[in-house]
């Protein structure tokens, strides 16, 4: 029996297909214009799948549940120093709106374990565990971020106290006075008075809805820049700040209608029932809170949405043709007298992604062909004169990279492997000949100047 097919299902796979991965050049003027968000979506949806992201929201609702009633206890001791500590419960109700009534009975028992934590009671080892709990959670916020921006450095450990301890200070501040601002705005008698005027009372009604969103947007854009060890733009950031607090308002929208319909899970769970839907709203919030963070990501470095999968995997030959094209990019600019250039420049040069880029320069500069300024970033510049440097020199390295951490050394290698090796690696530096990188530089196609080597070695 044959199988059954269904064409409309295959046609939409295939055009789907052809917009991801297929020739630009034959898609329509609209499609073309869909593709970046196509791959984006693509690769939000991948990774979602793969498990990544719920691994990281599980692993940040355990450490939120650990250091909740710290943070909490810390920030009433902030905005205590302030006068307001009062508003705290409003600002947790608000945060807390999607539960629904239950929001109210959580917001008071998180209020009370807030008053019952005593800071002079506690001691200098309470408040060092207190501190230590807070600033764990930060600490795992910003491991998560490094991992979605392909960080593998972490700050050092003084850098990462002041920085910890500037969000604890000047967090809850800057959280109160947002809230505050939205709240009061209702409560001038101007604003009260163009609310009866009927086309500024709709346009009120319209910002008054806004307000909540440009609050969770700007926050989420704090977060993306501030957080990851390496430098977010802000534009990208506001990209993935503005979908995820749009999807965070809208799953909140329907995680208050799931719990207005939930009374048959408070049936089975009884008690348990509002800690479980807590955890859950937790759940949702860091993933809404990861998708802004990889959107973010893919908005500033694009190259990573040319792969299918989450990281670019170079061939042998990719790996060889990078190297040689960072060298010439540098060399050129070492002879025209241009600045030196960082490693993300190359990147978006080359049309390559970060993580390929840095690992190549890496190799490079232990090798001793470039070498790091010391500005921040650093830039990169020839560790040697590039006319005393054979292009086949640097190629054996690049071939033989990692051999002293793997086991190839130890493979056994027969005559003719070796014999069929030597040919091969022989073959390369004839063909090579005394290129220099200053001539792989040279603006003269390569194959002209290989050729001229060539002649000149067999002459």
């Amino acid at each position: 029996m044959s199988p059954v097919r269904h064409p409309v299902g295959n046609g939409v796979t295939r055009t789907w297909t052809q917009l991801l991965w297929g020739d630009a050049a034959a898609l329509p003027g609209w499609q073309k214009r869909l593709r970046l968000p196509a791959r984006m979506l693509h690769a939000i949806v991948r990774d979602l799948l793969a498990g990544r992201l719920t691994l990281q929201a599980m692993s940040l609702v355990y450490t939120t549940l650990l250091s909740l009633v710290p943070l909490l206890a810390v920030s009433f001791s902030v905005l205590k120093g302030f006068g307001v500590h009062n508003q705290l419960e409003p600002m947790l109700l608000q945060a807390l709106h999607p539960l629904g009534a239950d929001a109210q009975e959580i917001a008071e028992r998180l209020i009370n374990y807030v008053d019952n934590t005593n800071v002079r009671v506690l001691g200098a080892v309470g408040l060092a565990v207190l501190l230590w709990s807070v600033l764990s959670l930060i600490s795992k916020i910003e491991q998560v971020f490094n991992m979605t921006w392909r960080v593998a450095r972490q700050r050092p450990l003084a850098e990462r106290f002041s920085r910890y301890l500037s969000v604890l200070l000047v967090g809850p501040v800057l959280l109160f006075s947002a809230v505050a601002a939205s709240a009061s705005l209702r409560n001038y008698s101007v604003v009260q008075r163009l609310a009866d005027i009927a086309p500024l009372g709709w346009l009120l009604q319209g910002a008054e809805r806004l307000v909540p969103l440009v609050l969770i947007t700007l926050a989420f854009a704090f977060a993306y820049n501030f957080v990851p060890n390496t430098r977010v733009r802000f534009a990208p950031s506001l990209v993935g700040a503005a979908v995820a607090g749009v999807l965070w308002l809208m799953a909140g929208d329907l995680f208050g209608q799931f719990m207005a319909g939930s009374t048959r899970y408070a049936a089975i769970y009884s008690g348990l029932a509002i800690l479980i839907l807590f955890m859950i709203w937790l759940y949702i919030a860091w993933i809404i809170v990861l998708v802004g963070a990889n959107i973010a990501f893919y908005a500033q470095y694009p190259e990573y949405l040319m792969s299918r999968d989450r990281d670019f995997r170079l061939s042998n030959r990719l790996r060889e043709r990078l190297a040689l094209l960072l060298m010439q990019a540098v060399v050129r600019r070492h002879y025209s007298g241009a600045d030196a250039v960082d490693d993300e420049t190359l990147a978006h040069d080359l049309g390559m992604p970060l993580t390929n880029v840095r690992n190549q320069v890496e190799l490079l500069t232990d090798a001793g062909y470039l070498v790091a300024t010391a500005s921040d970033p650093p830039r990169y510049v020839p560790a040697q004169a590039p006319e005393r440097v054979k292009v086949r020199a640097l190629l054996r390295h690049v071939r033989r990279f990692g051999e002293d951490q793997s086991a190839t050394p130890s493979l056994p290698t027969g005559a003719p492997v070796a014999q069929l090796e030597t040919c091969l690696q022989q073959a390369m530096d004839d063909a090579l000949g005394e290129m220099s990188l200053k001539d792989l530089a040279a603006e003269a196609a390569p194959a002209t100047n290989i050729a001229s080597h060539t002649v000149a070695r067999g002459a």
